[in-house]
């Protein structure tokens, strides 16, 4: 009588319950899950357990059934309440025989357990026949599957991988077979790169996308954003508008389009299928939720690459500071990476002469001219009050000795001079014992009469 697979584990704990003195449960998979969808009262019930966990997750996992006599001596029980003893967990199998659930039955007094073990089996079996003639286990909502991907989102660690829990996501909601991104860039609007395999429709459609110009792209954009989100029919006899002509021509019969982000900065997303269906208005509305919530995913990761670029940076002189410095210096190579110990003469002389304004004003100015002096490649990191380290890459030692005298060059022609230390990692010396000879170098030029650049030895 059962009209769905809840309703027929409900009726399955609710007849047990009647004849066994014991907690009775039903877990079947949803999605990643096994979520119980019936049991008897009870302290506590898990209600969605990682398909290998506990006892009921051996069973689900290995097809296997279990009796337990003391449920305190197996590993794998999880902990419903104080006072239970024996527990019988049996799988539930479609008539193909894979496991679709269990069925979870827990004492907590003295039983045989055997007679019990044989009753759950059968009935296990009747139900598992059951569910699968009234269409399998309960599916997630298409709520419940946007609330899962928004929190795939939320945490996402890089653009590529939004876009791809959102393209996903977009397909898995909608039920509709293919999307894509066309999103506003510096150099106009841009099709999304493809986030996974696409289907046969989608690698049309990204085709015709691929070729269109970057007018018809903006105008797909301008389209969404004017009009909102809607959906179209590929109907015979009803022309499509000019901005789909090219879906039309890739095989879209149903397209839902939704704004993405504002209009200025931001893109359309594009949902499509090649049946002829229509799309209800929970379904576009759904579309929409994803594509506010996909931009501000996006958004907070714009912010923290600002702000991981910003702490980065010597808000001074624009250059990395000592956090990427030490990061920098640890992947040194032995004999390749040479660090240039950098210390501007006389430079406490002109805050103390000047004022910190004009100290301020000097090192930004020699920042750009040492920066300007570095090959492609090379970096420059303020370390200090006026102290400076450049980590660049050699053949050998007398090439960066001879990128050192560059900068020292580069400094006079600024109206400052310079001292330079290098010195270059040995072979399993740590990062910051290399990075000690440099400055002892540096000290060493000081001492020669400063503006100049000397090289430490072995």
């Amino acid at each position: 009588m059962a009209s769905t697979a809840t309703e027929a584990c409900h009726w399955t704990v609710t007849a047990l319950a009647r004849y066994v003195p014991a907690t009775v449960s039903v877990l079947l998979q949803v999605h990643d899950r096994l979520r119980c969808v019936a049991a008897t009262g009870a302290w506590q019930v898990f209600s969605a357990v990682p398909p290998k966990s506990g006892i009921v997750g051996r069973v689900y996992a290995s097809g296997v059934g279990a009796t337990v006599d003391d449920v305190t001596a197996d590993p794998d029980y999880l902990p419903l309440r104080p006072d239970v003893t024996a527990e019988v967990c049996v799988p539930v199998r479609d008539p193909a025989g894979r496991p679709v659930g269990v069925l979870d039955l827990q004492w907590s007094g003295p039983v045989d357990l055997t007679p019990w073990r044989e009753a759950a089996e059968r009935l296990a079996g009747l139900l598992g026949a059951r569910i699968t003639a009234l269409g399998g286990p309960p599916a997630e909502s298409r709520s419940e599957k946007l609330l899962r991907h928004t929190t795939a989102m939320t945490s996402a660690p890089t653009d590529w991988d939004l876009m791809t829990v959102a393209i996903t996501a977009a397909r898995e909601v909608s039920t509709l077979s293919a999307a894509v991104l066309v999103l506003t860039g510096r150099r106009g609007p841009r099709l999304g790169a493809p986030t996974g395999t696409p289907g046969e429709l989608e690698s049309r459609i990204r085709a015709e996308l691929a070729g269109a110009s970057a007018d018809q792209l903006g105008r797909l954009i301008v389209r969404a954003h004017r009009y909102g989100a809607a959906y179209t029919l590929g109907e015979v006899g009803c022309p499509p508008t000019e901005e789909h002509v090219a879906l039309a021509r890739a095989g879209v019969r149903t397209l839902v389009s939704v704004p993405v982000g504002p209009p200025d900065g931001g893109g359309v997303l594009l949902v499509a299928d090649g049946r002829l269906l229509r799309p209800d208005p929970t379904t576009v509305n759904l579309m929409e939720l994803l594509a506010g919530q996909a931009w501000g995913a996006s958004e907070r990761l714009r912010t923290l690459a600002q702000l991981r670029e910003q702490a980065s940076l010597d808000p001074l002189t624009g250059l990395r500071h000592t956090g990427t410095f030490g990061r920098r210096i640890a992947a040194a190579t032995p004999g390749r990476t040479a660090l240039l110990a950098i210390d501007v003469d006389g430079f406490k002389t002109v805050n103390d002469t000047y004022g910190h304004q004009a100290g301020d004003r000097l090192l930004v100015g020699l920042a750009r001219a040492l920066e300007a002096a570095l090959r492609h490649g090379d970096e420059l990191y303020r370390t200090g009050g006026d102290e400076f380290v450049a980590v660049i890459e050699v053949a050998h030692p007398d090439e960066a000795v001879r990128i050192a005298e560059r900068l020292t060059e580069a400094a006079r022609r600024t109206g400052r001079t310079i001292s330079v230390g290098v010195a270059l990692p040995h072979p399993g010396e740590p990062a910051d014992r290399t990075l000690h000879r440099a400055d002892q170098a540096l000290y060493a030029a000081k001492h020669q009469g400063r503006d100049t650049v000397h090289l430490s030895t072995p």
